[in-house]
């Protein structure tokens, strides 16, 4: 029971979260900086200034990639260090560190899958409007283009964005994330259409300069609806109520990625927000509806739906102390099975999980070492029903785990901890994990051993 032999074992992580070095070497700020330094915003008031120092120590990290055998690493690029007021004149020493960094990726044999934005917007651009300016897609656009001609000629794979149901629903509607607003949903879909936009314009770019033959998509959340019983009516309601639009929020799916795969807006989704649509100029769906090569999505969690007598859909009682995880998201293994399973069957492109994995409360025990055996237990049951999926039919292409190194998880600051690497944040020291040896031994095993009983 392996997984194929070409799938993509990997770990991810995001610039902001690990680099720190957040005003050194030219780099300018982002969203996130300005957020950081707002009283009570994040936990206990924690920044990522530092964080886990990867800027300084991305070869060590590189290394610990290698040694652990993943095949492929996702990292982000922060859009400020590499163009300091988002447009205009490139900072040479930002972008000399990723440079380097692909290089040290590539010594260890490691494969970089580059994703152009996780969130640190540039606060330049921000005062500008940021993604409520149309504009912004066209300073998405010089962004990446400066990215693809430095880094396209030993990078092959691409996402566009990460979570757009985050950085615009929670940062410009909820306010927990940067820039910290809470703005009118007409604002929040005119902030969508133009991060849309964005995307399109972003893989035009890639397909048009990228100097190896470029594999695109992009890493929304997949929020994923999981069957009650395994009959044809509760999963048809599953399947429908995954791609249903019943709210004035950001939570869905079909309202980011209807427009990428199929150029258009979802009918439910016109219905319900028909007072507070954004200009929508002619071409514009066929510019955010360019070809892609994946489908990425961040699976954590799922909601359980039933079918009702009468066909529509209810979600039934929570039982009561449900396993959850430190960030309080339940424990949900089949979100791996029916996530992927129903994407697939969507938007008809080659999946990949592009994040997976769990927040846990690690220490360095006595012994010296990092016991973690519940994050080990979750991976597992995950692992085992995306294997399912692939084994059903799904082309499953490959696996990110969430994270690589403990690091700033947002308004969480250094509260949670999801990496496979433990990271002591006062000296920088990285630790090993029981679940990093264990994810060893899975890639080299190629997850056959995810079924032998333990």
């Amino acid at each position: 029971m392996n997984f194929p032999d070409a799938f993509i074992w990997g770990a991810a992580a995001a610039s902001y979260q690990i680099e720190g070095a957040a005003h050194a070497d030219g780099k300018g700020l982002s969203v996130w900086d300005m957020m950081c330094r707002e009283p009570g915003r994040i936990w206990s008031g924690d920044t990522g200034d530092t964080a886990c120092d990867h800027y300084h120590r991305y070869e060590e990290d590189a290394r610990i990639m290698g040694e652990l055998g993943l095949r492929a690493y996702r990292l982000s690029i922060s859009w400020p260090r590499v163009l300091p007021e988002g447009i205009g004149k490139v900072n040479p020493k930002g972008l000399a560190f990723y440079d380097r960094l692909i290089d040290a990726l590539l010594e260890n044999n490691v494969a970089p899958w580059v994703t152009l934005f996780h969130w640190d917007y540039p606060y330049t651009l921000y005062c500008q409007g940021g993604w409520l300016n149309r504009d912004s897609a066209n300073w998405f656009a010089e962004y990446a283009r400066v990215v693809v001609d430095k880094l396209s000629d030993r990078v092959s794979h691409w996402m566009t964005q990460n979570e757009p149901q985050c950085y615009i629903g929670h940062g410009h509607h909820s306010g927990e994330h940067a820039p910290g607003l809470k703005l009118g949903f007409a604002d929040i879909l005119r902030a969508a259409h133009h991060s849309l936009l964005a995307h399109g314009k972003a893989v035009q770019v890639i397909r048009a300069h990228a100097k190896s033959r470029p594999h695109i998509g992009a890493a929304p959340v997949g929020i994923v609806h999981i069957p009650y019983r395994n009959t044809p009516a509760h999963i048809e309601v599953a399947r429908r109520s995954m791609f249903s639009i019943t709210a004035k929020n950001c939570w869905n799916n079909s309202w980011f990625a209807d427009p990428m795969v199929f150029g258009r807006y979802p009918d439910d989704g016109l219905e319900l927000f028909q007072q507070e649509m954004p200009e929508i100029r002619d071409g514009d769906m066929e510019t955010i509806s360019q070809p892609l090569d994946f489908y990425g999505a961040n699976i954590y969690s799922g909601q359980l739906v039933r079918a009702k007598g009468d066909g529509t859909t209810e979600t039934p009682p929570a039982p009561v102390g449900p396993p959850l995880t430190t960030m309080e998201w339940k424990v949900r293994p089949e979100a791996l099975y029916w996530g992927p399973r129903f994407l697939h069957e969507r938007y008809k492109l080659p999946l990949v999980v592009t994040e997976n994995g769990m927040s846990n409360t690690d220490w360095v025990h006595v012994d010296g070492k990092v016991h973690d055996p519940q994050r080990i237990d979750f991976l597992t049951r995950y692992l085992r029903e995306y294997h399912r999926a692939i084994a059903d039919g799904v082309e499953g292409k490959g696996y990110f785990l969430w994270s690589l190194l403990d690091n700033f998880e947002w308004a969480h600051g250094y509260k949670r901890r999801f990496g496979i690497v433990h990271v002591d944040y006062g000296t920088g020291k990285r630790t090993l994990k029981d679940s990093a040896y264990w994810y060893k031994d899975v890639i080299a095993a190629r997850g056959s051993n995810l079924f032998e009983e333990r």
